[in-house]
């Protein structure tokens, strides 16, 4: 709410300035999941824009995010012999029982998730030549239980609401057999470290630095086809995971006008993440795949209206590469409450093992003086990574390049 109200009160300040430019390219705020182990790194916001700004800009966002992965033990046997009778094994009928780690050597973790995970980001952008952006992004998260009103979409009782009502069946993942409006986040890694967050405590994530290259010998301005390329590296500043990530990004935009004067947008973008590359303390694992890949794709509508403001309507798929390597699948046992949860019991580690997609759909209003982008991100593969996700956008010019 704070954020919201000072983000009104710099629309006041600025509500003279006039953007030269009132559309660019595709309309998308940082639309990252609130994932459990995704909020330590920093990733990479696919940039859909075909031009740097004309104008600075200052860009405030909140999410919601509901996550429940009940808890579930993992364990990875060390012996080779037992490692390969198991590649041969559905995960859920291998049988393993562990005695000692001389009888029985195997690493251990344990995972559980039940919390609404609440996002807070500013970004800045600025053009520094025809061909060149820098930006630099902050963001936060607030652990929470998710209590009514302000997490109407993203409640225990909303989603359950659903699943009970209209799909998924009575109480699938164990919101209400563990207790609805609650947190319970807590993390044993491979390695013994523990990583546990309760209602109400405040992360500051990181720090991201972007640089954006647009290179006109590539944009075909006749075809309205337009590329840019970028480089990130982000500081990771929390107690969990003080660290710096490196990566790269291309982006693809295809604008196509309609007669009517409106226009369709089409993006397409990919990106690579060296999670971790300088570790400035003995972190918790997060992972051990240490390279994070991503495809991203959007498709825009944007109607005009008669005073050249604009709604845009966009549907975006985002998919991202498993965090733990793929080959601990093949022998891993999973240990959980498989009988009392009718469903997802197992995806506090299953689902690190498998890539993460998710939908996401945006609706932008923009005029000169601001633009406001609203979203509702679904994951159709049930993965609780999150479950459902929300978020609110106001981008603002504060002055001209």
């Amino acid at each position: 709410m704070t954020l919201l109200l000072l983000s009104c009160c710099i629309i006041c300040v600025y509500s003279q300035n006039e953007d030269s430019t009132l559309k660019n390219g595709i309309d998308k705020p940082s639309t990252l999941t609130t994932h459990h182990f995704g909020i330590f790194s920093s990733r990479i916001n696919q940039n859909f824009k075909i031009k740097p700004p004309e104008k600075s800009t200052l860009n405030f966002s909140i999410e919601s995010g509901n996550t429940m992965h009940p808890f579930v033990e993992a364990y990875l046997p060390k012996d080779q012999a037992v490692r390969a009778s198991f590649n041969n094994i559905n995960w859920f009928d291998r049988q393993f029982t562990f005695i000692d780690q001389e009888t029985t050597p195997a690493e251990y973790m344990n995972i559980v998730v039940d919390a609404v995970i609440k996002g807070f980001r500013v970004d800045f952008n600025t053009k520094i030549s025809d061909e060149h952006e820098v930006g630099i992004s902050v963001r936060s998260y607030l652990i929470n239980n998710g209590k009514y009103p302000l997490s109407f979409f993203t409640s225990d009782e909303s989603i359950e609401w659903f699943h009970s009502n209209i799909a998924g069946g009575e109480d699938p993942f164990g919101r209400r057999y563990y207790g609805l409006n609650q947190v319970d986040f807590k993390y044993t890694d491979r390695n013994g470290k523990v990583l546990e967050l309760n209602n109400g405590d405040f992360l500051m994530g990181g720090i991201e630095l972007n640089y954006y290259y647009y290179p006109k010998f590539l944009i075909n301005q006749k075809e309205n086809f337009f590329v840019n390329f970028g480089s990130h590296i982000g500081l990771n500043t929390s107690k969990y995971n003080s660290s710096t990530d490196i990566g790269i990004s291309a982006n693809a935009i295809k604008n196509i006008k309609l007669q009517s004067n409106n226009e369709f947008n089409i993006g397409l973008g990919i990106s690579i993440l060296k999670k971790n590359l300088i570790d400035f303390k003995d972190n918790i694992d997060l992972g051990n795949n240490s390279l994070l890949g991503t495809f991203e794709g959007e498709f825009e509508f944007t109607k005009y209206t008669k005073l050249k403001n604009y709604h845009s309507f966009g549907i975006n798929y985002q998919i991202q590469t498993r965090y733990n390597k793929n080959e601990e699948s093949d022998y891993y046992k999973l240990v959980g409450l498989w009988s009392e949860i009718n469903a997802g019991w197992h995806n506090g580690f299953s689902t690190l093992y498998s890539s993460l997609s998710n939908w996401t759909f945006l609706y932008t209003y923009g005029k000169p003086k601001y633009k406001l982008t609203l979203y509702l991100k679904e994951d159709f593969f049930v993965n609780n990574a999150p479950d459902v996700q929300t978020g609110i956008s106001l981008k603002i010019p504060i002055s001209k390049n």
